[in-house]
């Protein structure tokens, strides 16, 4: 009896541990009505996982929360991404720079001196033209210019961009201070560039290439890649003459970071800055901008790179040209542009003569004399331009230029405009476009605004 006991007391647990685990191998099982229930709690992303080799696949149970969707305006970052820079440039290393990038098929980003772009637009425009990103790195790299006052940085900064608009089209937005931040920016350097738009890059890794003349290509090596364990990389590193070493350790650099599992990126407006501390010991007795000068310098500066504005497309006396958002103004119904900027671009000159204090324009057989202290626009050798657009004569005995007074229909709004069409802004004039067009002797004879650009016609 007892033997008939034990019998049934063993299959019973025996039969109970089958049942266990079968039901434990039905609950783990992710089935379709499993899987579409994680999907709904934020599981999708564990059980729809792309494996990829060398990557870590995400264990199922550590999703706890709904997978939030990437912004489609904001690719998302690789985890591992290393960007590489080269300040100094362009020299005759940067094409064997290129010509190395090319081949690994990577970009990578060039923080360029003014100086140095004047003297080789070509290797600009091979760096343009392959898809890398230029960013502005002052004019002459000079500490004692750039440091002993913001407006002196600011003049170099706005000196190098429009060298390389010119040669680009197009106007660099990353900043990379000579030396770094650290020891150089105060909080006034860093609040106004962002205030005007910029983004201001440092660096997470230095190649240590230009510690001295010289440098082995297997130290610049090491240092390079000791990155301390990080993702995301923004390494320094020089094409500048002199760096030839440089050039001899890149392709390992680059065979390095690839075999770590790392992608290859250009920094962008949208790249998250690496950005030193502010320095403690910082030179002393720099003079603060004044609001006026803020106001003059920086405060339009950032629509320059709003990419909600509208570019400005201009068709006069046969040629067509544009002006990029922040080129222009629109106020109180009028169109301003900068005079010089504008006048050459169409093809015509604009002198100062500093001892006059006036400005000539000549464009096609179209003169005009412009004195911005009393907003006076003079049409050269036909008298002053009057209220409502019509040429007066001038008054007996005067001067072109004297006593004037200009006006002329609204540009947007359509009615006369009212106050002066001449102004000062960042040390140029600027001129409401209707005047300046009327006055060359090409009026205006549409204005329209697109989706996608104002577009102003003239004969």
């Amino acid at each position: 009896m007892y033997r008939k006991s034990w019998i049934f007391v063993i299959a019973a647990a025996l039969w109970l541990t089958a049942a266990a685990f079968s039901s434990n191998n039905l609950s783990t099982a992710p089935s379709a009505q499993a899987a579409g229930q994680a999907a709904n709690s934020g599981q999708a992303a564990a059980f729809n996982q792309t494996i990829t080799p060398g990557r870590p696949i995400t264990p199922i149970n550590s999703v706890t929360s709904p997978t939030k969707l990437a912004d489609p305006a904001k690719p998302a970052v690789p985890s591992k991404t290393v960007y590489l820079t080269f300040d100094d440039g362009p020299s005759k290393l940067t094409a064997s720079v290129l010509s190395i990038l090319d081949r690994y098929q990577i970009k990578a980003t060039f923080f360029v001196l003014g100086q140095q772009a004047q003297r080789s637009p070509e290797l600009i425009r091979q760096i343009a033209d392959a898809g890398h990103t230029i960013g502005n790195h002052s004019y002459d790299h000079d500490y004692d210019k750039l440091y002993h006052n913001f407006s002196d940085f600011w003049g170099q900064i706005k000196q190098t961009e429009e060298i390389l608009r010119s040669i680009t089209g197009k106007r660099p937005q990353l900043i990379r201070a000579p030396g770094g931040t650290f020891g150089h920016f105060d909080q006034t350097y860093f609040d106004l560039l962002a205030q005007a738009g910029y983004k201001v890059f440092d660096w997470d890794v230095d190649s240590g290439d230009s510690e001295r003349k010289g440098v082995p290509a297997a130290e610049i090596l090491k240092k390079a890649t000791d990155t301390g364990g990080q993702d995301q990389i923004v390494l320094l590193m020089h094409d500048g003459s002199g760096h030839d070493n440089t050039v001899k350790a890149l392709p390992q650099i680059i065979e390095y970071y690839k075999d770590k599992g790392y992608t290859f990126s250009a920094l962008g407006p949208d790249t998250k800055p690496v950005q030193f501390p502010i320095s403690k010991h910082l030179p002393q007795g720099r003079p603060a901008p004044s609001s006026t000068w803020i106001a003059n310098h920086i405060t339009m500066n950032a629509a320059l790179f709003d990419r909600n504005l509208l570019p400005l497309e201009i068709s006069a006396g046969g040629v067509q040209t544009a002006l990029d958002p922040g080129e222009y103004e629109v106020e109180n119904g009028k169109l301003y542009v900068p005079l010089r900027a504008l006048v050459e671009r169409l093809g015509g000159t604009a002198d100062w003569d500093s001892a006059n204090r006036q400005a000539k324009v000549t464009w096609g057989y179209g003169q005009l004399l412009l004195l911005p202290g009393s907003g006076t626009v003079v049409r050269g050798g036909f008298g002053i331009v009057g209220v409502n657009g019509q040429i007066e004569p001038n008054p007996p005995n005067t001067p072109n230029g004297q006593n004037g007074r200009e006006g002329v229909e609204g540009l947007v709004a359509g009615g006369p405009e009212e106050g002066a069409s001449i102004r000062m802004i960042d040390d140029s004039i600027w001129i409401s476009l209707r005047s300046l067009l009327d006055g060359l002797g090409h009026p205006v004879l549409k204005v329209a605004k697109t989706d996608k650009q104002w577009e102003v016609k003239a004969s």
